[in-house]
């Protein structure tokens, strides 16, 4: 019954998700507090009590009918122009109202300006390690995806092979900073250099090529790193954003697309990604969750409690004499496995009740991710069996 296209995806079910389900029946034998399940970048921080303040205060006195209602497929205008002045304010850019289109998270912003762009055939780029469903979003649109293989010395883009794979049919190159799975920021002089080469190649070719930043994880940033923003380095650009982790709400699903009047043919794209947005099915991104954003736009998670989790389990596994850079963002570390095979590596932590994702689910074999968005005292309780892995490979 299901089509050729799903078959495959049926059969690559996402790793995260099956470590994820694993963990589960994991806890159901030992006891949650005994399985160390660091395979989801589900945020355990609570969202900011504003958050739940305001859902309560918008149904009390915002009209039921206008909350709970239609509005332009682009988002509640109110909202879109809180967002672009927010923006504004951090980042010195010039955006408004029309430079913004609210989505069902930054997942459905991707997708939403993938089927706007791309023609099939077309290729975007992207640079490994990269999030797993960059793969499935492209080829929804019958594109094709070309990967640039790591540099993992620095995990910054591969930039010589980067030009290299840059080609008549590109359409788009897709960025994630902070990075998912290294915890790894895009520095100023990376973004500078990627502009340059894209701006040549658009001169040589005579297309336009769309830099797609996908930036869940923009406000989860440590050490006072400052995380670029991408418009002011190509003009080119479209942004993808989610507030799944920097207000810790995954599961609602809300978020914007940043549509800048430089981009080539900007009202045109603009429109048409409205258009994406109705067909793909989604209408409108959630309107409850749109109010709050407006009232919540200046809010974050606690911050000090990922920066915690990530001193802990840094310093823990490099004394325990695992090898990792230390992220810069994101929640996640990236630790090179003491096996070539990472997924033999991931079966051996299994043993142990530590659940990690093998690097190959990045496009970056050779190495796991480790995710601490969970509590501090699972990572203390995860340190003596990871000494124990430790032992075994003799590190």
């Amino acid at each position: 019954m299901i089509s050729e296209k799903m078959k495959p995806l049926v059969n690559n079910n996402s790793a995260i998700r099956a470590m994820f389900e694993e963990g589960k029946r994991l806890a159901s034998i030992y006891g949650a507090e005994n399985v160390y399940d660091f395979s989801l970048g589900n945020p355990n921080v609570p969202a900011p009590a504003a958050v739940n303040q305001a859902i309560k205060d918008i149904l009390d006195e915002e009209d039921s009918t206008f909350v709970h209602g239609y509005m332009s497929n682009s988002g509640y205008e109110d909202v879109r122009a809180t967002v672009a002045d927010s923006l504004n304010r951090r980042f010195g850019t010039h955006f408004n109202q029309d430079n913004i289109l609210m989505t069902v998270g930054a997942a459905s912003g991707l997708n939403i300006i993938l089927k706007t762009i791309l023609n099939p055939g077309d290729e975007v780029i992207t640079f490994a390690p990269y999030f797993v469903e960059y793969g499935s979003y492209v080829r929804n649109y019958d594109g094709v995806l070309v990967v640039v293989s790591p540099d993992t010395e620095t995990f910054q883009p591969n930039l010589d092979e980067f030009e290299q794979k840059i080609t008549p049919r590109t359409k788009g190159v897709i960025i994630n900073t902070p990075n998912n799975p290294t915890g790894v920021v895009y520095s100023a002089g990376t973004l500078e250099r990627m502009a340059d080469i894209l701006r040549a190649k658009e001169k040589e070719y005579g297309t336009a090529i769309v830099l797609i930043s996908d930036e869940p994880y923009r406000e989860l940033a440590y050490d006072g790193v400052e995380v670029p923003y991408v418009t002011g380095f190509y003009d080119d650009t479209v942004i993808c954003y989610s507030y799944s982790k920097s207000l810790s709400l995954p599961g609602e699903r809300i978020g914007y697309l940043v549509i800048p009047d430089e981009l080539k043919d900007s009202k045109e794209v603009f429109n048409a990604a409205t258009i994406a947005n109705r067909v793909m099915g989604c209408v409108n991104a959630p309107s409850l969750m749109q109010r709050v954003i407006k009232r919540c736009i200046d809010e974050q998670v606690n911050l000090e409690a990922y920066d915690k989790n990530r001193n802990l389990l840094y310093n823990g596994l490099k004394d325990l004499g695992f090898a990792c850079i230390k992220p810069q963002g994101a929640f996640y570390l990236f630790v090179k496995s003491p096996e070539a095979d990472e997924k033999k590596f991931c079966e051996a932590c299994k043993k142990h009740n530590v659940l990690v994702v093998p690097g190959s689910s990045f496009a970056c074999p050779g190495y796991v991710r480790i995710s601490y968005c969970v509590s501090y005292g699972q990572i203390e309780r995860s340190l003596p069996a990871f000494a124990k892995i430790a032992a075994e490979y003799g590190l």
